[in-house]
């Protein structure tokens, strides 16, 4: 493991996008905070209803100030540093709906974008629902095609083959430009049915922290943690089935994970775990392809 960040924010783009891979709000709660925290402003607004579809992702709308009703559409952004503001800091982010449509084309257009900033590092945030227990650390799952970044951080290529989301996509666009990319995902609890996940998003900082040096104020969201996994420790309680539910995925956790657990053993747990989830949209090492 690297004992300096390997993601340098002003060539580093964070990725995040609402729906199918964001499992408890998780990945776009983590990076809305690093736009807030460095007070990045938008480069491009995509909006264009040919890249949504708005019965999928519904345009919602609100009450001003003044008391005028607004809609606000479903869109993608990238963020970057506010270079009116000085030199401006941060990395960039996109952040937004994923689209409906028209994949291909979007991708290309935020990669060139992004190469017209001098981006080369990617990383893509996603959350995932798995069958993890909430009163343990969140599971990071890392992965990356570099070869560069694999031997740096000691994480091995994806093994996933399956269904994917824009992320993949955007991902795959982004290697061929010659943009060094990496996959991060927080596994959620699936039993888990509210959102937001502050537990996930603050392991997600935690992870782009070590990764880009990127230090987000996070006192607040460790508060939020642990009201969640009290919050869930009390309804368990009530519930005798869920309570035995969540031992036994905390006895499977604590077995993988202890310190005389055999190689083979480790992967006999996977194994398990890929055969009861084949729509997981996650490799062994980690994310989409």
């Amino acid at each position: 493991m690297t004992e300096r960040p390997i993601f340098e924010p002003p060539h580093t783009l964070l990725v995040a996008t609402e729906g199918w891979s964001d499992a408890g709000e998780a990945a776009t709660s983590a990076l809305r905070m690093v736009v807030e925290h460095f007070g990045l402003v938008p480069y491009e607004v995509i909006s264009d209803e040919a890249y949504f579809d708005y019965q999928v992702t519904r345009p919602f709308v609100q009450i001003e100030s003044d008391g005028s009703r607004v809609i606000s559409w479903p869109d993608i952004t990238l963020f970057g540093p506010d270079r009116h503001e000085g030199d401006g800091e941060g990395p960039f982010v996109i952040l937004g709906a994923e689209p409906s449509r028209m994949w291909r084309q979007l991708a290309d257009q935020l990669v060139l974008q992004a190469l017209s900033q001098d981006v080369d590092q990617m990383v893509l945030c996603g959350a995932m629902l798995a069958d993890v227990p909430h009163s343990r650390p969140v599971r990071m799952l890392s992965s990356s095609e570099d070869s560069d970044i694999r031997e740096a951080i000691d994480v091995e290529r994806s093994s996933y083959e399956g269904p994917v989301g824009i992320l993949s996509v955007l991902g795959l666009q982004a290697q061929e430009s010659g943009i060094a990319v990496m996959n991060l995902w927080a596994q959620v609890p699936h039993y888990v049915h509210t959102s937001p996940s502050p537990k996930a998003t603050l392991a997600i900082l935690d992870r782009l922290h070590e990764l880009t040096g990127v230090d987000i104020p996070r006192e607040s969201l460790v508060e939020q943690a642990e009201v969640w996994e009290e919050n869930i420790d009390s309804l368990a309680a009530e519930d005798d089935d869920m309570l035995a539910y969540i031992h036994q995925l905390e006895k499977q956790r604590d077995t993988v994970e202890s310190p005389e657990a055999s190689g083979d053993a480790i992967a006999k747990e996977f194994e398990r775990y890929l055969n009861k989830r084949p729509d997981w949209p996650g490799g062994i090492a980690g994310g989409e392809g």
